[in-house]
């Protein structure tokens, strides 16, 4: 990606480290996430150690904003594509929505590659390490989303194994901690989406959920805001599958 009218590094020069955390955020609520991206990628770069968790948080933000664009108007134009009113324009939407999964693809793979190479090294808890193999599994699964034939089998091994990697590291985690929760809802939507697993998918939400309801009373309210959105959401997800009888695909939620 660049940026269209100016580079932010040249910006982010000559401006301290809190002001381009502040000009992240800027870029956030302006809905510029190349520059966002941008802005943090400096700040990761320039970081001697791993950055805090709130930097983490507006990784997190600005990545999946950078590629929520093109993954939803990638979804948008199959739906276009194989609706049969407009089939003598299906070879024109899927020359379109091609276009748009390799934009998607290329996005996803800078992503990886930011949080492999710059991020992944440096992190030394236990915490962080979860999180960032998370997040290589997620943008191989949303390389995926776009993805076929070879392609489509590489990025799928790519993401079990990133999030194989993630759940080893999370072991040592509270079973409450927010990190690891958010671990299991979108492991369980790898399975669930991608190997067509419901079965595993529940085992991998449920062990999250018991888990997390066995130490729900060693909380703390801080702990309690992070991890009870996304206890819902496991609990969302597993109702939606269990009560799955043989037909339509549901809409799961994940981070």
């Amino acid at each position: 990606w660049t940026s269209e009218i100016f580079s932010v590094l040249d910006l982010s020069q000559n401006i301290t480290m809190e002001a381009k955390i502040f000009m992240a955020r800027v870029a956030d609520q302006a809905e510029r996430y190349v520059d966002m991206v941008d802005f943090l990628q400096n700040i990761v770069d320039e970081s001697s150690d791993d950055v805090n968790m709130d930097v983490r948080n507006l990784l997190s933000v600005g990545f999946k904003n950078l590629i929520s664009g093109q993954r939803s108007a990638w979804k948008t134009v199959q739906a276009i594509e194989q609706n049969k009113k407009y089939a003598e324009y299906q070879k024109d939407c899927e020359d379109y929505r091609s276009r748009i999964g390799e934009e998607l693809a290329n996005n996803c793979e800078k992503v990886i590659n930011i949080v492999k190479d710059r991020c992944l090294p440096k992190a030394q808890e236990d915490e962080a390490k979860v999180f960032y193999l998370k997040m290589i599994g997620d943008y191989y699964r949303y390389t995926a989303e776009a993805a076929t034939g070879d392609q489509l089998a590489a990025v799928t091994e790519n993401a079990l194994k990133y999030y194989d990697q993630a759940t080893t590291a999370g072991e040592p985690l509270k079973p409450y901690n927010s990190t690891k929760l958010g671990l299991a809802l979108n492991f369980s939507v790898f399975y669930y989406e991608l190997k067509n697993d419901s079965s595993k998918a529940c085992v991998i939400a449920e062990e999250a959920l018991n888990g997390a309801k066995e130490k729900i009373d060693e909380m703390d309210n801080e702990e309690a805001r992070d991890a009870l959105s996304i206890i819902e959401l496991l609990k969302e997800n597993l109702d939606l599958w269990k009560e799955e009888e043989g037909g339509e695909d549901n809409a799961v939620e994940d981070l």
